[in-house]
């Protein structure tokens, strides 16, 4: 899954290594390297430009709210629960079917974390001594320091209880689509830690490739075995993945500190 990752790219930046033709520097967001769900991140899109004479679709960059608000749902409330999509699923799931077929995005980022359950607390664990063990997270990213192209879906949803000009009266909301964990050695590798991502969690964010970037985002592509065929895995061997510090299992701290790679796990309690 993907329950929370970093994104410290400067849409600047951003703008280069997806040949982004518009973004609005006042939606410019801070580096987050805490990122969870319900907060704002940056999404990459081809969409037509409202208001435009040329109809043709547009690659921008546009912050979006993470956690997806079908177009249909009564209220915002469900966003929450919404931020992964299954790569087996989606194209069915009524929640995700819609903006599969025609609302398509990639979400940059560093890399994402995710935690583990060491050994040693397992079977504490198991003995009874501990209810509740302490989990180690590692943060996973491109091997080659490369952005990590999530693939993801968007939708709006209107608020039916604001007029028309109200600023949030409409919603602009996303979601991650993850697939099944690599089983593959990682490119690099703790010494003492987890030798493929599926050893720290059977599911992992589905990487695009950068020679599918523009079959994904492309609005006009709306056969869906075409698109499914866009979510195979990406080659093996690209990830590498190291332990952080547990500071960022609290949702208060943020900074580059987080990324800092730990010579070996902690031993200190979680938030």
């Amino acid at each position: 899954m993907c329950g929370r990752y970093a994104a410290s790219r400067r849409p600047e930046d951003l703008a280069g290594v997806f040949e982004i033709d518009r973004w609005e520097p006042e939606e410019a967001l801070e580096p987050d390297y805490n990122v969870a769900p319900t907060k704002e991140v940056y999404a990459v899109l081809d969409r037509a430009v409202k208001d435009a004479d040329d109809p043709r679709p547009v690659r921008q960059l546009r912050k979006l709210k993470w956690g997806l608000v079908p177009s249909w749902a009564k209220t915002p409330e469900g966003g929450a629960r919404m931020i992964n999509a299954r790569a087996e699923t989606v194209h069915e799931k009524p929640s995700y079917r819609r903006a599969f077929a025609a609302r398509r995005c990639i979400l940059p980022a560093d890399g994402y974390y995710e935690w583990v359950t060491g050994t040693q607390e397992r079977d504490l664990e198991v003995e009874g001594k501990r209810k509740r063990p302490r989990k180690q997270p590692y943060f996973v990213t491109p091997a080659d320091g490369s952005v990590f192209a999530m693939t993801g879906l968007y939708e709006f949803w209107r608020d039916r209880t604001l007029p028309d000009d109200h600023p949030r009266a409409w919603w602009a909301t996303c979601t991650v689509i993850t697939t099944e964990a690599e089983t593959t050695p990682l490119a690099e590798a703790p010494a003492d830690g987890p030798r493929a991502l599926a050893d720290i969690h059977p599911r992992m964010p589905l990487m695009l490739t950068p020679d599918r970037w523009d079959a994904w985002l492309d609005p006009a592509r709306t056969d869906t075995e075409e698109l499914r065929g866009l979510l195979a895995p990406p080659p093996s061997g690209l990830m590498r993945a190291f332990p952080v510090s547990t500071a960022v299992s609290n949702v208060r701290n943020n900074g580059p500190e987080l990324l800092r790679e730990l010579e070996a796990p902690e031993e200190s309690t979680l938030f």
